[in-house]
């Protein structure tokens, strides 16, 4: 299994909000997004937001 780069677009408020989540936890913030990422609930987290996400544009 080699490394890959994942390269993501998110708007300044965003930003913002995950910048001081990661300073609350002395991390930078592609260090917090890799921890929240490899946490053991982040799939069920993950296909929770999805469903509500469709449920909200009518999608199911």
């Amino acid at each position: 299994m080699g490394t890959h780069v994942l390269s993501m677009r998110i708007d300044g408020e965003l930003l913002e909000r995950l910048r001081h989540h990661a300073a609350k936890r002395g991390m930078s913030v592609q260090d917090y997004v890799v921890q929240t990422l490899i946490r053991d609930d982040f799939d069920e987290r993950f296909k929770a937001a999805v469903d509500e996400t469709e449920k909200f544009y009518g999608l199911t």
